[in-house]
């Protein structure tokens, strides 16, 4: 690999080297490296491009890398992957695509991700997006992650869009049994003309399953994000969708909630906060000795990592 497709593995998925467990390198639209282990194995898709990872029951404190990189333009880049995660396991799966554009053409990645998460199990599930190259070729992400959680299992999703995207439109379906739990935390920042889109629906069908999302987004210069979220209580459950954003020069952002209590048992809550940064705080840094770019820089760096 040349140093630019090292500097975006390490931004989207932390890795310097290539990993000792099992992982899955995709690069330009072609799979290039795969290793599978005893306890999990990653197997290419005979009918369509996208693998299946199958994590045997009982598997615990193991990793998964499936990293994306593209660096050529005019690529439109889909997979489908599928998740089978046995009884009793507790995985950590980290994802991510990143985008080195410095042509004229628009490349893009559609991840088409589904998770099956057997019983009692847990999973911790990482997906960073970057867009990088002075090209004036789009990088375009639209990433679509489907999950069937069975009872007493936890699904945890960090998703962050951290810079560079021309376009988004992310979509996230849930359905949960019996006690399961979904925790999803979603950074995004948006600059220039940039768009992002998200898209929230969880079914809480089981009793005492729960959810909570939290958006932390901020948007810059001309640029637009859009957050809906709908949650649909069909039991006793329970669900909690936050949404803050932070506003900068002419940029917009619209958060649109819905929540459905079909049993009257279900307790579902949605809180939005959008505006600009307080005055205060950027008069407390610059006081400090900071600029006032740099002191928003401070103020967004803390915001998104909280």
């Amino acid at each position: 690999m040349n140093n630019i497709e090292k500097k975006l593995l390490e931004k989207i998925a932390d890795l310097h080297s290539i990993p000792s467990g099992a992982f899955n390198l995709r690069k330009n639209g072609q799979a290039v490296e795969r290793q599978s282990t005893k306890d999990i194995d990653i197997v290419p898709k005979k009918n369509k491009s996208g693998i299946d990872i199958i994590v045997h029951p009982n598997v615990k404190n193991k990793s998964i890398h499936i990293p994306v990189i593209i660096t050529v333009g005019g690529l439109n880049d889909l997979v489908y992957n599928d998740f089978y995660i046995g009884e009793n396991c507790d995985v950590v799966i980290v994802a991510g695509c990143g985008i080195h554009n410095k042509t004229c053409n628009t490349s893009s990645h559609n991840g088409i991700h589904s998770f099956h998460i057997g019983k009692n199990s847990k999973v911790k599930y990482i997906e960073r997006h970057i867009g990088e190259g002075e090209g004036s070729g789009g990088k375009i992400l639209n990433p679509v992650t489907r999950i069937y959680q069975k009872e007493n299992s936890v699904m945890e999703l960090e998703t962050s869009q951290l810079s560079g995207v021309t376009l988004s439109l992310r979509k996230t379906y849930a359905k949960l049994e019996d006690k399961a739990k979904l925790i999803i935390h979603e950074n995004i920042l948006t600059t220039e003309n940039q768009t992002a889109k998200t898209q929230f629906k969880v079914d809480l069908i089981g009793e005492h399953s729960s959810v909570e999302v939290v958006s932390h987004s901020v948007a810059k210069d001309n640029s637009y994000q859009e957050f809906k979220s709908d949650l649909i209580g069909k039991n006793e459950c329970f669900g909690h969708v936050e949404c803050d954003g932070i506003l900068l020069d002419k940029a917009r952002i619209i958060s649109i909630p819905k929540i459905d209590a079909i049993d009257n048992n279900a307790s579902l809550v949605h809180e939005a906060a959008i505006g600009k940064i307080a005055g205060d705080e950027l008069i407390k840094l610059m006081t400090l000795g900071l600029t006032q770019k740099e002191a928003e820089d401070y103020i967004i760096q803390g915001f998104l990592v909280n």
